[in-house]
């Protein structure tokens, strides 16, 4: 039989070869490092049996597809030693995640940290023993017999819930587990990995369901790729944005107030305005208009919209005023839409850009609730374009450019982007989605942006941009979305007239710069660890004294930097200067003026920098000049 590369290439092999002897004949080193294989277009087993005319791409150990196959792998290695030092555990679901796996288990008890060194441990010597892993096909009914005899009855519910005849299972020695696959070949291939902590988890993420254990790990082809990833996890805790917030008195939440609703802090306060004077700034400078609107609409609004169709699972219960209801708004495009339709548009008011930083309320589950980045109350800085056709493409352009000045005046400078496309199920016309895509696709390209294409991963509403930029330490975080909607504008019937006076339905892009203003503080701090740069700074300077003597002086230069702008705080009390130093730097104010007898009598400043460096005996007016560069260029630096 013929077999087809992805160069077009076709090798000619005996019948029913597997995909492993396939990439031997290639080459015997490919033999060695292929993980899996891509056959017309789905992931297979090395073990696939090739049919005539097929065409086949091997993936190896450096291909993206193979992290994942590699940690669902390890999700059943790990499950296989749980069943072993635990027989009574119940498995029930292990799927790869970003950069690791989880499996989750039915047992009478939590684990331990000492149980999960147990588990590790196993899991080496099951690696160790290389069983082969094997994939079997049964009818659904055998399968369900033999999940039975297992006791394994969260098994038996998945596969009785499948509308497949027959489901795949894999098994490795001792252990059988239901699923789809692919895996590695055999267990002794799976050699660097750590289990990191375990949680609890509701069946089907139900909390009316019983509560199970899951274990967390992560899995790599390389001892080092492991050893840098679990350093990664170390400074990553150091940057908790959670313990940041609190030692740095940002924000915090209360039980007394409800989980996932933020209190801003007075420091967190002070950066929270700078951050929003900046936003509204810059938005008046790019041709927005500002709007502010209601808390809470009529439920016959959230009906028009759909929400309360396709949404009302994360709305909040409706109160009742004078016998209507009202609901609390997750959105804020229905009021930006009735404000539109205030008055008949023109193709000469045309395009409307309007951004509000409109605060909403979603309903999450207490268990994916997580500090800044996962709230029920956030404020997000929200924008609706609304425009003709031929303005499409100059409109997500000029977005485009505006969400990098954004980005990278917040010292982010690595961004990627992702264009999701038509899904199977959607709504309008296919000449807009069509129009609508290319424009996408044409501005990201002008942009210089590195982008990707996910095919059919759109809304069902139109689709759209999201912009993902890496932190300090390599997380990438998803954060800008631009996001055509084809289906608020039939809902309420938007239109404009266009030069012919007939009415026309107008091209709506919902868009938001920051994604919300919790998440991105929880990001920022996390980024810079705490230590922001000064212009973002909730305390830019402190003013220490080193004796009594010099109290006055202090305090006139507080009230100068405090005149001209800056964040200031004065620290007089009687303490040796090097425990208020101390102090500061944990602080991470980023400049701590040192004045003692000598700056005092020739009226000048001595600078010590957050990192250690000092700038002595400046005059006044020239370390002002620096504080402003400073502000004025959005430096990441101390010092300009």
């Amino acid at each position: 039989m013929n077999i087809f590369l992805p160069d077009g290439n076709s090798i000619e092999l005996s019948d029913k070869a597997t995909v492993l002897e396939l990439a031997e004949k290639i080459s015997k080193n490919l033999g060695k490092i292929a993980v899996a294989g891509e056959v017309n277009g789905n992931l297979v087993d090395l073990s696939y049996n090739l049919k005539d005319g097929e065409k086949v791409r091997i993936i190896t150990n450096k291909d993206k597809e193979a992290l994942g196959i590699l940690r669902h792998s390890t999700a059943h290695l790990m499950a296989q030693a749980v069943k072993r030092l635990f027989p009574q555990a119940k498995v029930t679901i292990g799927p790869n995640i970003e950069d690791g796996f989880y499996y989750d288990f039915d047992i009478d008890r939590p684990f331990t940290p000492e149980d999960l060194a147990s588990i590790e441990k196993e899991m080496e010597k099951i690696s160790n023993e290389n069983l082969e892993i094997k994939r079997k096909v049964l009818s659904k009914d055998d399968a369900v017999k033999l999940f039975e005899s297992m006791g394994e009855n969260y098994k038996v519910e998945i596969i009785k819930e499948l509308e497949e005849n027959e489901v795949s299972l894999y098994e490795q020695g001792d252990f059988v587990d239901l699923c789809r696959g692919p895996h590695l070949s055999s267990t002794g291939k799976i050699k660097f990995f750590k289990l990191l902590n375990v949680a609890g988890a509701y069946w089907r993420g139900d909390e009316k369901n019983k509560m199970l254990q899951r274990i967390y790990g992560t899995s790599w082809f390389k001892k080092e790729d492991l050893a840098d990833y679990l350093n990664r996890l170390e400074e990553a805790k150091k940057r908790d944005h959670r313990k940041l917030g609190k030692e740095l008195e940002l924000f915090s939440t209360f039980d007394e107030i409800g989980s996932g609703l933020i209190c801003w802090m007075p420091k967190g306060g002070r950066m929270r305005a700078t951050i929003e004077d900046f936003w509204r700034k810059k938005h008046y400078e790019n041709g927005y208009e500002l709007l502010y609107t209601p808390h809470i609409g009529k439920s016959n609004l959230w009906q028009t919209s759909g929400h309360l169709d396709f949404y009302n699972e994360n709305m909040y219960s409706p109160m009742d005023i004078e016998g209507q209801d009202y609901f609390i708004k997750p959105m804020n495009c229905p009021f930006h839409i009735m404000i539109y339709k205030s008055k008949t548009r023109s193709y000469r008011d045309l395009p409307l850009r309007w951004a509000e930083l409109g605060t909403v309320y979603r309903y999450e589950r207490s268990g994916v609730l997580h500090g800044l980045l996962r709230v029920r109350g956030f404020t997000q800085d929200d924008a609706h374009i609304v425009c003709a056709q031929d303005q499409i493409e100059s409109e997500i352009r000029e977005v485009l450019r505006f969400s990098l000045e954004m980005w990278k005046a917040f010292g982010f400078e690595n961004i990627k982007g992702y264009i999701a496309t038509r899904p199977e199920k959607s709504v309008g016309d296919e000449s807009m989605w069509e129009t609508a895509t290319n424009s996408l696709t044409e501005a990201i390209k002008t942009s210089g942006i590195e982008f990707e294409v996910d095919e059919g991963g759109g809304a069902f509403y139109g689709p759209k941009i999201d912009l993902k930029v890496k932190d300090a330490i390599g997380r990438e975080w998803q954060m800008t979305t631009i996001q055509f909607d084809f289906n608020l504008p039939e809902r309420f019937d938007m239109s404009y007239v266009d030069k012919d006076g007939s009415h026309k339905r107008p091209f709506m892009v919902h868009r938001a710069l920051l994604g919300s203003l919790e998440r991105f503080f929880g990001v920022l701090i996390e980024h810079y660890a705490g230590a922001f740069p000064f212009w973002i700074a909730p305390v830019q300077i402190k003013i220490l004294n080193i004796s009594d003597a010099q109290n006055e002086y202090c305090r006139q230069l507080h009230d100068k930097l405090r005149a001209e702008g800056f964040r200031v705080e004065l620290d007089l009390r009687n303490e040796k200067i090097g425990y208020k130093i101390r102090e500061a730097q944990v602080e991470k104010v980023p400049h701590m003026i040192i004045i003692g007898n000598e700056e005092m009598e020739k009226n000048l400043v001595s600078v010590r920098l957050r990192n250690g460096e000092n700038k002595n005996n400046l005059d006044f007016s020239d370390y002002i000049s620096v504080l402003r560069e400073l502000e004025n260029s959005k430096a990441t630096v101390l010092w300009r």
